[in-house]
């Protein structure tokens, strides 16, 4: 176990190893989001052990802030990398995944597999009305953030009305919001700054092991061989397994299609998981039928409930997709699922990898503060009303299961509404709610 060490004392040197099981504990521990995640990292990291000082760990959070994809994620692969190289990143990154993916595998197959037992099917009565309340509220919390002038707020109207009513697509609506962030910033750069951000030092824990005056180590200073190196890694990585589905199965074979399909949704992450989900939704449900909309919010459940990225519900995704679609037969349903939620899980996360080490040393060698700029600051705003349109998507399926033609149902009203007040009024943790719902959710359904 790590004792703390006096402000003044050297940090010792930290193996690779040594770094290896704290990562390995990271992945499992991960849970709350990418708020909950870095906090447990600085507190780890910055505060306890020392690994790294405030004002390079910042520096670094800056840096993954502006990147497409899971910041927790890739701030833990530069943090590794910075230590021990590309090795360190790798392992870094890739053990704060793979928990998860683990978990989101065999949680899927009992959902999957065992969904219409009483048991299973009582508890996601009462998860659904849940989730549909916890993408409110994020969508409450980023556009209480987000929407701090009259521009703002009309982004946020626009693109909740152009996906709502137009049902333009995800991509579309953010190529739209940097494009008036781009000129917007220009015209009116006040209307624009970011509030916020992650770059004022305001505290000292002592000497760290790469503290503010440490030099940049060998492997992190830029180098333009080290940058192609990097990129025809990581292209060949995407290509040959891409090539291979392509070539043995067809472009349409479902594993290929998601392949590609989750790449695309990598490369439109900004603003956090929930930003994405849209697409994602829009793709998996409407697009390919690889899961219903029902299953969709017990995904987001599912991903809620276990460690690592929220972006991890993509596993979930995959796995019923390939599952209900029996890519290899209905005599290996969970080998489909399995081999599906593990390759959009490597498609979804690549880019976050090749981000960090090509961008890494280029960071660390200028060591220039980073800022939220203009079209990310538009594009938050449009992920406003983007997830408020998720949110009242889920709300519909759940409150009227059969359409509005069906009957209206009260009791997940009642469900949604109690999760509302605890999440809003008592300022609950997400996964306390959905525990307690689902708990609700089987009392209500073995009493009646």
């Amino acid at each position: 176990m790590t004792t703390p060490h006096s402000p003044d004392t050297a940090v010792p040197q930290v193996s690779f190893w040594q770094a290896f099981a704290f990562w390995l504990k990271l992945g499992f521990i991960s849970f709350g989001g990418p708020a909950g995640q870095i906090s447990i990292m600085h507190q780890e990291l910055v505060e306890r052990r020392r690994w790294i000082s405030e004002r390079r760990f910042l520096h670094a959070l800056n840096y993954c802030m502006v990147l497409p994809g899971p910041e927790a994620q890739q701030l833990a692969t530069y943090i590794g990398w910075l230590m021990h190289r590309s090795w360190g990143g790798i392992v870094a990154g890739g053990l704060f995944v793979l928990p998860s993916l683990f978990i989101l595998i065999a949680l899927s197959w009992v959902y999957i597999a065992f969904g219409e037992m009483p048991l299973v099917a009582g508890l996601f009565y009462g998860i659904k009305p849940a989730v549909t309340a916890i993408v409110l509220q994020v969508a409450h919390r980023i556009g209480s953030r987000a929407l701090k002038n009259n521009v703002l707020w009309a982004i946020a109207a626009g693109s909740f009305v152009a996906i709502f009513a137009a049902d333009v697509p995800f991509p579309a609506i953010v190529a739209a919001a940097a494009l008036i962030g781009y000129i917007g910033g220009r015209a009116a750069p006040e209307k624009f700054k970011a509030g916020g951000g992650h770059g004022k030092v305001e505290k000292s824990y002592g000497r760290a092991l790469i503290d503010d005056d440490t030099p940049t180590p060998e492997h992190a200073i830029f180098k333009l061989s080290h940058l192609l190196k990097v990129l025809v890694v990581g292209a060949l990585l995407w290509l040959i397994p891409m090539a291979y589905l392509t070539l043995v199965y067809g472009w349409e074979y479902t594993l290929t299609q998601m392949s590609w399909f989750f790449t695309k949704a990598a490369l439109l992450t900004f603003g956090g998981a929930y930003a994405v989900l849209p697409y994602v939704y829009q793709g998996a449900v409407e697009g390919y039928n690889w899961l219903t909309p029902l299953q969709m919010v017990d995904g987001l459940a599912l991903g809620e409930t276990t460690p690592g990225p929220l972006i991890m519900v993509v596993a979930f995704v995959g796995f019923v997709g390939g599952y209900v679609k029996a890519v290899f037969g209905p005599e290996n349903l969970f080998l489909a699922g399995a081999v599906a939620a593990s390759l959009v899980t490597w498609f979804t996360f690549l880019p976050s990898f090749i981000f960090i080490l090509t961008g890494g040393p280029l960071i660390e060698t200028t060591h220039n503060d980073l800022k939220f700029t203009a079209p990310l600051t538009a594009i938050t705003a449009a992920v406003v009303g983007v997830i408020l349109n998720l949110a009242l998507f889920f709300g519909y399926h759940v409150l009227w299961p059969k359409g509005f033609s069906g009957a209206f149902d009260w009791i997940s009203a009642l469900i949604a509404l109690v999760a509302a007040v605890a999440l809003f009024r008592f300022k609950q943790n997400v996964i306390h709610v959905i525990a307690a719902c689902a708990v609700l959710g089987l009392l209500i359904k073995t009493s009646f």
